[in-house]
C-alpha cells in the first residue's frame, strides 16, 4: 500500500495537455488579455501609426462630419467585441487565445451567424477608429491587420479548431460562413 495523494489532473505539467494558466480563474485571465490586448490593439498601435498623419501631413484624409459614423462603429463593433469575448469564454470554457484556448467548440450567439465575430468585430473596430481619427495611418493599419487577421484565422486558427474539435467543426464550417453572414441570418444546411 502507498500513501500517495491522488493526483489532481489541474496539477499535471503543460505537456500533458494541462496549461498552468488554467490555475488562474478564467475571469481574471480574461480580464488580463482583454486589457493588454485592447490597449496595444486599440490604443498604442493606433497612437504609433497616427505617427504618420503627424510626420506625413500629405498623406492625412479628412473625413470631416463622417468621423461620428467612424465614432458609432467603434463603439458598436467594440461592444460586439466585448459580447463576441464573453460568449466565447462563457460558452467555450476558457480564453479565446491560442496559448490558452477554450476546450469547448461554440456554436451559439454571434457564432451561429459568423465563424469570427471576435475578430471581425476587432478589424471593423478598427475601421471605426480610423473614420474618427480621420486618421490615414490608423486607416493603413487597419488595412494591414484585416489581412493578417484573415491570415491568421485561415492558417493558425481553423487547422487547430479542426485538430481540436474534428467532425463538429467541419460540420460547424459547412454551415456557419467565416466573416460575413449570410442575408437572413440563416445557416446553410
Amino acid at each position: 500500500m502507498t500513501d500517495r495523494a491522488p493526483v489532481d489532473p489541474d496539477s499535471r505539467p503543460a505537456a500533458l495537455g494541462v496549461s498552468p494558466l488554467r490555475r488562474i480563474p478564467l475571469a481574471l485571465r480574461m480580464l488580463f488579455y482583454g486589457v493588454v490586448f485592447l490597449a496595444a490593439v486599440l490604443v498604442g498601435l493606433p497612437w504609433a501609426f497616427y505617427q504618420i498623419d503627424v510626420y506625413f501631413p500629405a498623406v492625412h484624409v479628412e473625413f470631416g462630419w463622417i468621423r461620428i459614423a467612424g465614432l458609432v462603429l467603434f463603439a458598436v463593433c467594440l461592444a460586439a467585441y466585448l459580447g463576441s469575448s464573453y460568449v466565447l469564454s462563457r460558452h467555450g470554457k476558457g480564453a479565446y487565445v491560442e496559448f490558452d484556448p477554450p476546450s469547448q467548440l461554440v456554436v451559439v450567439g454571434p457564432f451561429r451567424h459568423v465563424r469570427n465575430p471576435v475578430a471581425a468585430c476587432l478589424v471593423a473596430a478598427m475601421l471605426g477608429e480610423a473614420i474618427a481619427l480621420s486618421s490615414s495611418g490608423v486607416l493603413a493599419m487597419f488595412c494591414v491587420f484585416a489581412v493578417l487577421a484573415h491570415w491568421q484565422v485561415v492558417r493558425v486558427e481553423e487547422p487547430l479548431l479542426r485538430q481540436r474539435f474534428g467532425r463538429a467543426y467541419e460540420d460547424y464550417c459547412a454551415r456557419v460562413p467565416r466573416w460575413i453572414p449570410r442575408l437572413g441570418g440563416r445557416e446553410k444546411r
